[in-house]
């Protein structure tokens, strides 16, 4: 057993993986919308910031995905939870417009589609 993963047989839950997963999708959408908001402001952003969320998530849980065996699905969930947990975080859970939180929902759909596409490339193989 590795570090950062649960004991057990291969339907153990890859810790480590999703805890960067999720880092790396919130830091690449980051990464996206500082530009765009310092160009345009903040209103593009209301459009911007759920399809980045969707397709960063959806991304960074398709590639968690690749390191594992089983429970695709629950990797990718946890890697948007892990992403939503960490913008509340840097907001401080202050109010947010209505398309934020439709961000954060789109982060939870894009993990798990993207642990759905991880699953269907494994069995694929």
């Amino acid at each position: 057993m590795t570090a950062g993963e649960t004991s057990g047989g291969p339907g153990r839950l890859h810790w480590v993986r999703i805890l960067i997963g999720g880092f790396l999708a919130e830091a690449l959408l980051i990464l996206i919308v500082i530009p765009i908001n310092m160009k345009f402001g903040q209103h593009p952003l209301l459009y911007v910031a759920p399809v980045g969320s969707l397709l960063t998530c959806l991304a960074l849980a398709w590639w968690v995905g690749r390191g594992i065996e089983a429970r695709f699905v629950v990797h990718g969930l946890l890697v948007g939870v892990v992403a939503m947990l960490i913008y509340i975080a840097l907001t401080r859970a202050q109010p947010e417009p209505f398309a934020y939180v439709l961000a954060h929902g789109l982060k939870l759909l894009g993990g798990v589609c993207g642990g759905l596409l991880a699953g269907r490339r494994k069995t694929a193989s």
